[in-house]
């Protein structure tokens, strides 16, 4: 009787059934545990994966744009050519209209010792060169007249096939009708190359020049300016805007239908395609107002209503994010609501609103739809000087060279690319570490 008792419940079933049960329920929960957790992992790990294979593909690609291929040799600059009939005092566009890459070639010629006589050869010489030593070497003689008839040593561009080569990114072991770069060429760059008067320099070109059909001189400068415009025409509009928006809004609007909807649109207009706010910059700006087209200024505002929504919501939450006691204890001690909000709720708030203004300012940074759609895709060579000048930025400009045919602008579209990413890596870790040195935790 009482083993029965002891082995069975009141119903009749085992009293170690419970904790049988009990025990496996503890096991899946468990292994569901586990089973999540290698779930985490792995997504982690296909994410970092995939991360690693774009950014090294684009590090392969593009680390050598930083470097040029240059050639420093001694060019006789003959009257002959540049002003053969004496006339720079009285025409001064002489200097303007000499054909300067002659110069070039025929120190190329006497250096390697290539006979005149030899049409083709000359004609490979030609093309040894870029072209850009005629603005190089025009400039020099216009500075300075008095170096026609002197021998000086310059310091000049290879073309882009030679520099493709000389870097390795030519296979020379095809036949050479299957490559842009010609058995004598090549010899004559391992020539250049043993002598030490070719070799490879950093590409500041890549920072300084504009636009160009040639891949050796084009640069980022005119993107540099362009962005650098745009970026302070957002700081200027966005920034001052969207902070009296959120400080309005959080602390002085009486919450409505009205308040609502308002705060329902700017959450929308968050998530809306940037390239709608390109469509509207052209209706408004440019159709509307008149404004020209490739302008910083255009661009800079059709990105001011891109990320004000961003500085919003930021804001917004920075303010909510101040406890309510410091507004009671200002409030407390006769200070005006006013005097309340920007004596103590907006200071503290700051480091959250400087956050996030440089994530919306990173995000515009790298915005290339909108821009297109207002003209700031066009070939621009000279560095614009104001906001209403033509100008491109830098996303655009790694469209365009992504566009373009010449192997020579794979290598220069992603040098852009590493230096738009160090520009978006500087900005956002600028924002990690104001947000880490001013944060206050309540």
């Amino acid at each position: 009787m009482s083993d029965t008792s002891l082995s069975s419940n009141s119903t009749g079933a085992p009293m170690s059934a419970k904790p049988a049960r009990r025990d496996i329920g503890i096991k899946r929960r468990y292994a569901s545990e586990r089973r999540f957790r290698l779930y985490g992992v792995l997504a982690i790990c296909i994410g970092v994966f995939f991360l690693c294979a774009l950014l090294f593909t684009v590090f392969s690609k593009g680390y050598t744009a930083f470097w040029q291929t240059t050639v420093s040799i001694p060019v006789m600059l003959e009257q002959k050519v540049i002003d053969p009939g004496n006339k720079r005092a009285e025409d001064p566009n002489v200097l303007i209209t000499a054909n300067y890459p002659v110069l070039v070639r025929n120190a190329l010629a006497q250096h390697l010792n290539v006979p005149a006589s030899d049409k083709s050869a000359m004609r490979e010489l030609g093309k040894f060169y870029s072209d850009g030593v005629r603005v190089q070497l025009r400039q020099m003689v216009m500075d300075n007249p008095s170096l026609i008839g002197t021998t000086k040593n310059i310091n000049f561009l290879a073309s882009a096939d030679i520099d493709s080569a000389f870097k390795g990114q030519i296979d020379l072991s095809v036949p050479e009708a299957n490559r842009k770069v010609s058995d004598r060429q090549v010899t004559w760059m391992n020539t250049l190359s043993e002598e030490g008067v070719m070799g490879q320099s950093f590409n500041s070109g890549l920072f300084t020049f504009g636009a160009s059909s040639r891949p050796e001189t084009s640069g980022l400068g005119v993107a540099f300016v362009g962005s650098l415009y745009m970026m302070l025409i957002v700081l200027g509009v966005a920034l001052p805007v969207g902070v009296a928006a959120s400080i309005y809004l959080e602390e002085f609007a009486k919450k409505n239908r009205f308040t609502d909807l308002v705060e329902v649109n700017i959450n929308n207009l968050a998530a809306v395609p940037s390239i709608v706010f390109g469509l509207l910059g052209l209706a408004v700006f440019i159709n509307l107002f008149g404004l020209p087209r490739s302008a910083s200024l255009v661009g800079g505002l059709v990105l001011s209503l891109m990320t004000l929504p961003t500085i919003i919501i930021a804001t917004r939450a920075a303010l909510r994010a101040v406890p309510p006691s410091i507004r009671d204890a200002a409030l407390g001690l006769g200070a005006s609501k006013t005097q309340m909000v920007f004596h103590h709720v907006l200071p503290l708030a700051a480091p959250g609103i400087l956050t996030g203004t440089i994530i919306g300012l990173a995000q515009a940074l790298g915005e290339t739809a909108p821009l297109l759609l207002i003209g700031m895709v066009a070939f621009v060579a000279n560095v614009p000087v104001s906001p209403l000048d033509p100008a491109t930025a830098l996303p655009v400009q790694i469209f365009m060279w992504a566009n373009e045919a010449e192997r020579a602008f794979v290598e220069r579209t992603s040098g852009a690319i590493i230096v738009l990413l160090a520009f978006l890596a500087i900005m956002n870790i600028a924002a990690i570490i104001l947000r880490r040195r001013f944060e206050r935790r309540w």
